[in-house]
């Protein structure tokens, strides 16, 4: 739903798309493809969206050396706010257990660590080990949350909250989270090319997580009603898909939260459950890298 929501603002500031219209856009995709079973929109999707990632990621460092000289004051809000959050929100307890609240929320959304929701995917690789895999996955949440968003999160304070602050009054006058990326990146391509650049860069990121989770939400609801629930899945899915497209952004944000906490709790336990096994198999593969270590020196000594 915060895809879907996502997608339809953006366009709908961008193009002047109604969000209804957007949203049965979405949903006439997302139904080639789950009901379908077209293949080529994802396969399309799946390429275009590390080229999207680069040009964003761009796109961003630009807004960045624009704005050059900001960006140590932005840093400096950054940790300002993160060790006296009393100072914006009020009340040193209060302040700091929103901070921490709002990180872990953000956190969890933007790279999903310790909700489970990417072992489909991993599982799916072909690797000599599930260790490699599992560098793997760690190399993903460190590019995705201290590059991806650590940029983004510059562009917009850079541009939204230090300087003059033109534009930070905005914030108080309606600009939604998606938005404020579209101001952002308007300082550095002028208004209509922000709006069009994130609209155009989302699109292709928030539709391809679309197929993603549906994906997954497929392998989980065959496993457990088997292959004829998973059409209609799909469509209680599309169904959810449109709704997220028309609803308020802080309200979708909200759901999207406390589902994403749900999916934590049954996964906690299952890692705290597989703890000793996962300890086990860690111990077995360095003492494999350790005996491979000492038989490349030995071939090295006699060579």
């Amino acid at each position: 739903m915060v895809q879907s929501n996502s997608i339809a603002s953006t366009c709908n500031t961008a193009f002047g798309i109604p969000t209804w219209v957007m949203g049965l856009i979405i949903v006439v995709a997302g139904g080639f493809i789950f009901l379908g079973g077209v293949s080529r929109i994802a396969s399309v999707t799946e390429k275009m969206v590390p080229i999207m990632a680069i040009v964003y990621l761009v796109g961003g460092i630009g807004v960045l050396i624009v704005n050059a000289s900001e960006v140590p004051a932005a840093l400096g809000l950054i940790f300002e706010c993160a060790f006296n959050p009393q100072a914006s929100v009020g009340g040193v307890t209060f302040g700091l257990i929103a901070a921490l609240s709002q990180g872990a929320k953000r956190g969890l959304f933007s790279n999903e660590a310790g909700m489970g929701s990417t072992p489909h995917a991993h599982a799916m690789a072909n690797v000599k080990n599930p260790h490699e895999q599992g560098v793997v996955a760690i190399i993903a949440v460190f590019v995705d949350t201290f590059v991806v968003v650590t940029i983004t999160a510059l562009t917009c304070i850079v541009t939204l909250y230090v300087g003059d602050g033109a534009l930070a009054q905005g914030l108080y006058e309606g600009i939604d989270k998606t938005n404020m990326a579209q101001i952002a990146f308007g300082s550095l391509f002028g208004t209509a090319g922000g709006n069009m650049f994130v609209a155009i860069c989302l699109l292709f990121f928030a539709f391809s997580t679309i197929i993603s989770w549906n994906l997954f939400a497929k392998i989980n609801i065959e496993y457990l009603f088997g292959k004829k629930a998973v059409p209609v899945f799909s469509c209680i899915a599309l169904a959810f898909i449109f709704i997220g497209a028309l609803l308020a952004n802080d309200l979708v944000w909200e759901l999207a939260d406390m589902f994403n906490q749900l999916m934590v709790l049954p996964n906690a336990i299952a890692l705290i459950a597989l703890g000793g096994a996962v300890s086990m198999c860690a111990k077995s593969h360095g003492e494999k890298m350790e005996i491979a270590a000492k038989g490349d020196a030995s071939e090295a000594k006699a060579e």
